[in-house]
């Protein structure tokens, strides 16, 4: 019994990964937004976040790399995606102390299967979902923090939200600090431990970041771009406590925020919170039950700061600029999220229980608890309604990068045009992160100046920005690229030759003119310093990111298995799911045959508008 409630979550979170990504599963790559994969990704100082830019793709990026070299990239990427719902459905079933079946699934589902998934991962935030997936196991882990064995299973449960980054880590670190400081006894004790884990883990990140020669940017004008916004009739705090209102209004799903599906999604969730508020004041209940609900309450806090406290977050980010990791302020509720799901999975156990739970009314009521999350969202299906298709990068592309490598010629790239996102044809148009910078293995040069909107949130890149006035000038610019250390220009989009910016590279030689890719070589370039973070200590800080990493796993002289009250134990769960998930790449692929041969490809309307917005509000 208790092998099979093991993988009831696992095998049922698959099931949901595979009906979400639907043609996604297809071979190729899904490009959206913030999410972009390459083929052949090599290690490069960037990597590591040892170049100008914000380390923000630090760890993340390194481990896509990695797994890259053992598995084809876009096979990677879809290990990755159902991962994320394996885990998610997994964990939140985990901590439903519940002998039954439908209780724990229902949780699981609606934790895997909800809007705050569905905006993110149209986001393209798949590393921060890493993050949410492991959540529950997170919070489980930190109220035995201070057991024997309970430092090495809390860093085990955190290793997700690590490899995920410093949104990811900093979301489960709320979580795990209020669970662990909500004791009796033992808090300094409990707390300290905690957090020397999530320290120890971020490394990487801070290390990089804080050392970082021209320091960590935070603008204040970014916050009403990433504040939280309506996306239901019950405006940005009803949105939120709905576990929408990201952003982003490009990356709600088809049909959220009707107001009949709305007003059933507010009674379930309002069901939800007082299960699990009435689970609160019960004598009998886990170490975790009230430090969630101080996360769920602080993480929502935290995300309408911005939204309803815009001027007291500017002051804050203008006092210290880390305070910017609390502008897109959304993330935050995803402890919010573990609750409503734990909630109703202690619903759905007291209604079946009600109504019998081994007799065929009370499987009834329990198998349409399970599919309420689904019928309350179904636009997150097949691909989130068409909207996560998989692409293969041009063959101009691939010429353009043999071109590279094969050049011992130092020097950069630069990416015209001089913008952050595109809107790639051969992507359907649909929005992404200019995807050189992941594509070559050399430093590339882009704009990370951000549009949202009418909003420009200023470059962060010191090379980015000590180019901005020659590339705006319109004068050549084959001369102060050479100066600048550019051994190549590339042209992503705009490709034509009416392109202005093609007649200013006198001097320089076409290598690739093609409709997806333009490549010039500029000769003889300077060699130049590029001001990074110290080798020395981001090489330590990632030696004992990793040393933490294997010493969570490695078999201990103690028994592994937690003392919270869930049914469900936290024995080696990532070894398990890492498991299911190799497992679930097979099924999925047998399922995606069928699921192509029925997707309606290139059905929807281009997502983004302008060519290089990143969204809107």
């Amino acid at each position: 019994m208790k092998g099979s409630r093991r993988w009831d979550g696992a095998l049922t979170g698959l099931l949901l990964g595979v009906l979400a990504l639907g043609p996604g599963l297809a071979p190729g790559y899904l490009l959206s937004f913030d999410m972009v994969f390459a083929p052949d990704a090599a290690f490069t100082r960037m990597t590591f976040g040892l170049t100008g830019t914000v380390p923000r793709h630090v760890p993340s990026d390194a481990f896509v790399t990695a797994l890259g070299q053992v598995l084809p990239g876009g096979a990677a990427q879809k290990l990755v995606l159902l991962a994320i719902f394996v885990m998610a459905c997994a964990s939140a079933a985990s901590l439903v102390p519940s002998p039954r079946l439908a209780p724990r699934l229902a949780a699981g589902v609606l934790y895997a299967w909800n809007p705050f998934v569905a905006e993110r991962l149209l986001l393209g935030h798949w590393a921060f979902l890493l993050g949410y997936a492991a959540l529950p196991w997170v919070v489980g882990a930190a109220a035995d923090v201070h057991e024997r064995g309970g430092t090495r299973r809390l860093a085990r449960a955190l290793v997700p939200a690590a490899v995920g980054g410093f949104a990811a880590i900093a979301v489960s670190g709320l979580a795990a600090l209020a669970v662990a400081g909500w004791r009796r006894t033992g808090r300094g004790g409990a707390l300290g431990r905690t957090l020397a884990v999530l320290v120890l883990l971020s490394l990487p990140w801070l290390v990089t970041g804080w050392l970082r020669p021209s320091g960590m940017p935070g603008d204040p004008g970014a916050v009403d771009a990433f504040a939280a916004r309506a996306d239901t009739p019950f405006g940005t705090l009803g949105s939120l406590l709905l576990l929408g209102g990201a952003w982003n209004a490009e990356t709600v799903p088809t049909g959220y925020g009707t107001p009949l599906l709305a007003v059933c999604a507010l009674a379930a969730v309002a069901a939800s919170l007082a299960a699990y508020g009435r689970y609160c004041l019960r004598g009998a209940r886990p170490p975790w039950a009230r430090g969630l609900a101080v996360a769920a309450g602080a993480g929502f806090v935290l995300a309408a700061l911005g939204a309803v406290a815009a001027p007291l977050l500017k002051g804050m980010i203008d006092l210290w600029s880390g305070f910017a990791v609390l502008r897109d302020g959304q993330q935050y509720a995803a402890p919010l999220a573990v609750a409503v799901a734990v909630g109703f999975g202690l619903g759905v156990e007291r209604v079946t229980r009600g109504a019998g739970g081994a007799d065929a009314a009370g499987r009834a009521l329990g198998a349409f608890a399970i599919a309420v999350p689904l019928v309350l969202l179904p636009s997150l299906a097949w691909g989130a309604a068409g909207r996560l298709e998989p692409v293969h990068y041009p063959g101009s592309w691939a010429r353009a990068r043999d071109i590279v490598r094969a050049d011992r010629t130092a020097g950069d790239v630069l990416v015209l045009p001089w913008a952050t996102y595109r809107s790639y044809g051969w992507n359907g148009r649909r929005t992404s992160l200019d995807a050189l910078p992941r594509y070559l293995d050399r430093r590339v040069i882009t704009s990370d100046a951000v549009v949202i909107g009418a909003k420009t949130i200023p470059a962060e890149d010191p090379r980015s920005r000590a180019l901005d006035e020659a590339i705006a000038s319109g004068r050549p610019l084959t001369e102060p690229l050479r100066a600048a250390g550019v051994r190549y220009v590339a042209f992503d989009s705009e490709t034509g030759p009416g392109n202005p910016d093609r007649a200013r590279l006198a001097g320089a030689e076409r290598l690739v003119d093609d409709a997806d890719l333009v490549l010039y070589r500029i000769p003889g370039p300077a060699r130049v310093r590029e001001e990074a973070a110290p080798l020395a200590p981001t090489v330590i800080a990632w030696l004992v990111a990793i040393g933490v990493t294997l010493w969570s796993f490695l078999p201990p002289s103690i028994s592994l298995a937690t003392r919270t009250p869930a049914p469900s134990t936290w024995k080696g769960p990532l070894m398990r799911i890492a498991i299911a998930a190799v497992a679930g790449v097979l099924l999925a692929a047998l399922a995606s045959f069928g699921v192509v041969q029925l997707a309606n490809a290139s059905q929807n309307d281009p997502v983004i508008k302008p060519l290089y917005n990143y969204g809107s509000r």
